[in-house]
């Protein structure tokens, strides 16, 4: 104001002070002007710039407008007194008496920091309609921007927009926009890999011909129809796994988990044994035990209380599901969420399935007109026919769990919790079946261990083995000679007899038998020549056929032995002549 003021002040100088300056002094009206109007020309150019910093925009609220702003408007396009829907960016701003006629603020730039949103309220533009709560979605969002095209061309609405800024570097008229920029309710949607974000809506932005009702297919199961993108409702196509700046004010979503999912029924109830072991003498001795099993954390319920027979059994019970991206929708728009579904749907279907079928009867064979002849099922089925019982379980949950819109994948049954009172006596035939067995084998393993005994002292004894092997051998041998030997000798004799019956043939047998002793005793006096003693008598013989006359002549009478064995073969009778063969 004081400047303005000394502006004019020097300009009215300007033109009424050379008046008082005398004609004659020309010059100096002249040069009195031209410095008053140069002063106040100066001092209006001083205060017809600004400076804004880079990091800043300049805000302007016009002082000494030429009107006032309307009723319910704050921001001025028309030269009203107020703040400006002009801005001003970075750098040298000119504009005539800029710092006189308005008051020029700067303020930093608004900025959205990643992983954020920023949520913009308008404080100007035309009022929101009754059904609505958010301004419409902008159709140009770097135009909608500028505070002027925003209250002129663009027709802006007052309040709450439902377009957000993304993150970034933002020159607001912030005179027009308040943007909230920070807090967990702002935050970007990131849909993770493995989930897909369902989007209920609560704003309309396509026509209501367009967004009708889908109530195809398994909608029409749905307690809440499904609708289209950007209508207001259950969208029917779910977002992928990324990034979305979504604001949070108009959408709400829920991420679904499109991962198999384990649901598991567990503990909950008193496990019974009977052990049995067997002592030193062989009997078999049993003890009891009891055994509390507590349901895990992350298990979806207790274990299943099945009644066979009259028996109460606990099953313990693992399922695999799965919602599909295009099942989402009708989890959360039917259930709610995946918890939702576990607790509400999927838990009693289970326990009713596997109660009914293992409580019912059961095919065990065909009659004569073809059909199945049913029976009761038994306590012990429930872990010799498990896999029947498995796929029976599968195959009546999987239409069930469809209504929810959720895929059954597999169905596995734990260890059922058989009383052992039913188990002892196949448990006692076990054991003795073990000990047969083990029986059987420790005979085996003594048999082994003699065999090998055997084998390590035969090869102890191995050179006396051999030893003895060699003296077999030549045994064998020698009595192999002998035996040749005594055929060759059986032979020669034969030989020699039937010569003998031929010389007897000839000279007679008493000669033939006298020769032979003559033979006999000429090769023993050869193999023996000391046996002989030359005779100191001359003796005379008789008979050319006596012997004594020959034995005579070789001096064997007296102490010869030679002549005393001749004696006594002499004194003997001639051996019977072998029996001649008539030619």
């Amino acid at each position: 104001m004081s400047i303005l003021l000394l502006i004019i002040l020097f300009a009215l100088s300007a033109v009424f002070a050379p008046r008082f300056i005398p004609a004659k002094l020309g010059w100096l009206q002249t040069g009195t002007r031209v410095a008053l109007s140069l002063a106040a020309l100066f001092m209006a150019l001083a205060t017809s710039f600004v400076i804004i910093d880079q990091d800043k925009v300049g805000h302007l609220k016009l002082i000494y407008g030429a009107s006032k702003l309307p009723p319910g408007h704050i921001i001025a396009m028309n030269g009203e007194a107020g703040p400006q829907a002009e801005i001003l960016g970075p750098g040298f701003n000119f504009k005539p008496l800029l710092n006189i006629l308005y008051d020029v603020e700067q303020l930093p730039v608004t900025e959205i920091p990643e992983g954020y949103y920023g949520f913009i309220v308008a404080r100007d533009g035309l009022p929101l309609r009754s059904d609505q709560f958010l301004a419409n979605a902008w159709s140009d969002e770097q135009r909608m921007l500028d505070a002027g095209y925003f209250l002129t061309e663009g027709k802006g609405q007052k309040g709450p927009q439902l377009t957000v800024l993304k993150p970034g570097r933002y020159r607001l008229n912030q005179y027009l926009f308040e943007t909230y920029v920070k807090g967990d309710a702002l935050r970007a949607t990131s849909v993770p890999a493995g989930f897909v974000a369902v989007i209920k809506s609560n704003v309309q932005e396509k026509p209501a011909d367009i967004c009708q009702p889908i109530r195809e297919g398994q909608t029409a199961k749905l307690s809440i129809p499904l609708v289209p993108k950007e209508c207001r409702g259950v969208w029917n196509e779910p977002l992928l796994p990324g990034t979305y700046y979504l604001n949070r004010r108009a959408y709400e979503v829920a991420l679904v988990d499109t991962r198999i999912q384990t649901w598991q029924y567990q503990g909950g109830y008193v496990r019974r044994r009977i052990n049995l072991t067997l002592n030193q003498n062989g009997q078999i001795e049993q003890t009891a035990e009891r055994e509390e099993v507590v349901t895990p954390q992350n298990a979806a319920d207790n274990a299943v209380l099945l009644r066979v027979e009259g028996w109460e059994i606990p099953q313990d019970l693992r399922i695999l599901a799965q919602v599909t991206p295009e099942d989402a929708p009708f989890v959360v728009a039917s259930v709610g969420d995946l918890q939702a579904v576990e607790d509400k749907i999927i838990t009693p279907t289970v326990r009713s399935i596997v109660r009914n079928v293992t409580g019912s009867t059961a095919p065990v064979a065909t009659d004569q007109e073809g059909g199945n002849l049913q029976s009761v099922r038994r306590v012990l089925d429930l872990q010799d026919k498990r896999p029947q019982l498995e796929q029976a379980v599968l195959d009546a949950l999987i239409p069930e769990a469809r209504n929810a819109g959720v895929s059954i994948r597999e169905v596995r049954f734990g260890d059922p919790v058989i009383p052992p009172e039913l188990l002892l006596a196949r448990k006692r035939e076990q054991l003795a079946q073990q000990m047969i067995t083990t029986f059987r084998k420790e005979q085996q393993a003594q048999e082994e261990r003699i065999k090998t005994e055997k084998a390590r002292a035969t090869a102890e004894q191995q050179p006396e083995l051999v030893r003895a092997e060699i003296q077999v051998e030549v045994a064998k041998q020698d009595r192999t000679a002998a035996q040749l030997r005594g055929e060759g000798e059986k032979l020669r004799l034969q030989e020699i007899t039937a010569g003998q019956q031929a010389q007897a043939g000839v000279l007679g047998r008493e000669l033939t038998y006298q020769l032979a002793v003559v033979k006999e005793v000429l090769a023993f006096i050869a193999a023996n020549p000391d046996a002989v003693k030359v005779p100191n008598v001359l003796v005379e013989g008789g008979d050319a056929g006596s012997l004594p006359a020959a034995a005579a002549v070789f001096g064997f009478l007296g102490n010869s032995t030679v002549a005393r064995g001749l004696g006594q073969a002499a004194s003997a009778p001639p051996a019977p002549a072998a029996p001649t063969k008539t030619p």
